[in-house]
């Protein structure tokens, strides 16, 4: 077995997350520029890309950046790119049965152009629609639930920790399987939003409904060639992959031509897509500049932390699928749901490796049990919305809505006043339901 490394080095790692979580709420003003962010990264990543460096394990540190965080990066700037150039307005009252729709919409889209780009592409004709009601924060608070985590489950573009799971093995379609548990949770998030925009609904001013009635009804969407770009996009990454062809374990660097021809695709979806759309959907690069910046610290610092768990997995006395639920779960919160899912997922498959007969007669996918896959992959997606900081694209809708003059709760509000008490229960359902 590989040597343990020591726990010094995980520090970076911890330092990382702890940056993300931290400084935009208590120093939003120096977190707010790439340059920062990005002299952090190296800050912490050239430490640990040294110690690996003298301790013989830079392969790991090499096969982690070219065929994680490459893929990873591109994949998610397709989908920017892509979903950018789709505008979308909608003009008509705010009624709830028109607010749920847009947000089962969202749900279902959030699975095939990925959450950041279901939310770059909806949250504000989402807004927009409701503009003249005084009470929106219910509504943006469940758009980070349902559009911008829980929707993203069906297919590997629709969250970042199911592509990482994809890129280990996993097949495109493994994920259907887990439909049962996306309409549950998405089903039953609907339902209680569409009581609660009620009950805010006819607390609203006569005058408001009467102005919303005298609005020309009209729904607007430009940039449609895009769909075309991202049905590509989606058979690109169904197909190139080892599992249509097995060639690719042999020979890894043909899996690059997924990469190259999603490329091809956004470059494709700029030429197509007139300027003024893009300007009028808000697109700008900053958002995919900060995700790249980030992410790049996040998957330097944290090999050296799928290293450790795949020598001390079997010590952590995680050994259900109950159990990586829940605490695939809680960190996904409270640091990131990617390179969460990758460290519990290098966990389950050292365990498995080490208990030769652990699989015998027993489903598994990509090397570990398939239920243990399933409780990494819903806990990782599902509890992206716990906090802000969940998933990426959490704290962007909030920003948006700021923006727009919606006062959002605090980071700890927004656990008090939504997570912990709306969807934590809806969580540990689908955990007595389905593990």
């Amino acid at each position: 077995m590989q040597n343990s490394p020591p726990l010094l080095i995980l520090l970076p790692f911890v330092f990382m997350l702890a940056s993300i979580a931290i400084l935009p709420i208590i120093a939003p003003r120096y977190w707010h520029k790439d340059s920062r962010k990005f002299a952090i990264a190296l800050a912490l990543g050239i430490p640990t890309a040294a110690w690996m460096l003298f301790t013989g394990l830079s392969s790991e540190l090499f096969h982690t950046m070219i065929f994680d965080y490459l893929p990873f990066i591109i994949m998610l700037g397709t989908l920017f790119v892509i979903s950018g150039g789709i505008f979308v307005d909608i003009h008509s009252e705010s009624k709830p049965w028109l607010n749920t729709t847009f947000l089962a919409v969202g749900a279902l889209l959030a699975s095939f152009i990925g959450t950041t780009g279901a939310s770059v592409l909806l949250i504000r004709p989402m807004l927009h629609l409701n503009k003249y009601r005084t009470k929106r924060i219910h509504t943006v608070l469940f758009f980070i639930a349902i559009v911008a985590n829980c929707g993203g489950l069906l297919t590997p573009l629709g969250d970042p920790p199911l592509f990482l799971m994809y890129l280990r093995g996993v097949p495109f379609g493994w994920f259907l399987k887990l439909f049962p548990e996306w309409l549950f949770c998405n089903g039953i998030l609907l339902f209680i939003y569409f009581f609660v925009d009620r009950y805010f609904y006819k607390k609203e001013d006569s005058g408001i409904k009467v102005i919303e009635k005298e609005i020309p009804k009209k729904f607007i969407i430009e940039g449609k060639v895009n769909f075309i770009w991202l049905a590509a996009a989606v058979v690109c990454v169904a197909i190139f992959n080892e599992n249509t062809f097995p060639i690719i374990l042999k020979y890894k660097y043909l899996s690059f031509i997924r990469e190259i021809s999603l490329i091809i695709l956004a470059y494709l979806s700029l030429k197509t897509t007139r300027h003024i759309t893009r300007v009028a959907n808000g697109f700008e690069w900053a958002t995919m500049r900060e995700v790249a910046i980030i992410f790049f610290g996040i998957f330097v610092t944290m090999v050296p932390c799928m290293l450790y768990l795949r020598s001390n997995a079997a010590a952590l006395g995680i050994d259900s699928a109950t159990s990586y639920y829940f605490f695939t779960g809680l960190l996904s919160g409270f640091l990131d749901n990617t390179p969460t899912a990758a460290v519990f997922y290098s966990a389950a498959l050292s365990i498995a490796q080490n208990n030769a007969n652990s699989l015998i007669g027993i489903e598994s996918v990509a090397g570990i049990q398939e239920s243990i896959m399933k409780a990494i992959c819903l806990g990782s997606v599902f509890f992206g919305a716990m906090t802000y900081i969940g998933n990426g694209p959490n704290f962007m809708i909030k920003s948006i809505a700021t923006g727009m003059n919606i006062e959002m709760p605090h980071f700890f509000g927004y656990m008090l006043k939504f997570s912990l008490i709306v969807l934590l229960p809806v969580y540990i359902l689908v955990q007595l339901l389905f593990l």
